[in-house]
């Protein structure tokens, strides 16, 4: 099954991502074209790599992913194709790529001029095209050589000592809840059987297994699919509430 994923912070009111979509099923009409986000904050690569690592997986091995996010300007550095655990990536060299695992892919192809046009729209002029021939069967390797230069991001990491954890939000999600750089493999190592995580004004002293195990309005936390640290309010918006943003502090202390 040819497949392709497109994330792109286009939206859904411009022409942006229709023209992309038919530029791929020109090359290939039998192509099965998922969209996993349109709406990714203009220009946030964090976002989109929070995003797209969040998901990719869940995707049969082999599938082709567009990224198509700020795909121009000086912090993009060309153009390439990536493999990493039996996925394809298709996007700019800003960053994004290199935030999707904890290690570095296996292949990484920087795509030759003769494939790279002037273009003021180049995921539709340049990407979408490579990507459509990937997943129709063309290997990343017919479109360049190796990439010299992988740009890399860094994102925030958790601190942690016997004594506490200190993370930060990563992500609130469209209804207030915060999620977290705290993983769970981290906590369990650590965990001496009493702690206490503070947010904001709130504090709790034991884990939920899911939104609905405390009263509305009352605060909650548990590791949720992606193993990372989740609080909230139920039924509230706990960014809001609390008055927490991206990149608010949360700790976690262990013992009495």
């Amino acid at each position: 099954m040819a497949l392709v994923t497109f994330l792109s912070d286009f939206g859904d009111k411009d022409y942006y991502v229709p023209a992309v979509k038919a530029k791929m099923l020109s090359i290939n009409p039998q192509l099965n074209i998922i969209d996993i986000s349109h709406s990714i904050n203009p220009h946030d690569v964090a976002h989109a790599a929070f995003i797209l690592r969040s998901s990719f997986r869940e995707f049969p091995k082999g599938t082709v992913h567009l990224v198509g996010i700020n795909t121009v300007g000086t912090m993009t550095q060309g153009y390439i194709g990536v493999k990493l655990e039996e996925h394809i990536f298709v996007g700019p060299n800003n960053g994004i790529l290199s935030m999707l695992a904890d290690q570095d892919p296996g292949i990484l192809v920087q795509f030759a001029d003769i494939h790279v046009k002037d273009s003021t729209f180049p995921t539709r002029d340049i990407l979408a095209p490579i990507a459509a021939k990937v997943a129709s069967g063309a290997a990343i390797h017919d479109f360049g050589g190796p990439l010299a230069n992988f740009r890399k991001l860094m994102s925030r990491q958790a601190k942690a000592t016997r004594e506490h954890i200190i993370g930060h939000v990563i992500r609130i999600d469209r209804y207030g809840n915060l999620l977290t750089n705290i993983r769970r493999e981290v906590f369990e190592k650590l965990n001496p059987g009493k702690f206490n995580i503070q947010f904001g004004r709130e504090t709790v002293d034991k884990l939920q297994n899911g939104y609905d195990q405390v009263e509305a309005g009352d605060p909650f936390a548990f590791f949720n699919s992606l193993d990372i640290l989740e609080i909230g309010i139920n039924h509230g918006d706990a960014g809001k509430l609390l008055g927490l943003k991206q990149d608010s502090v949360v700790y976690i202390h262990f013992g009495g």
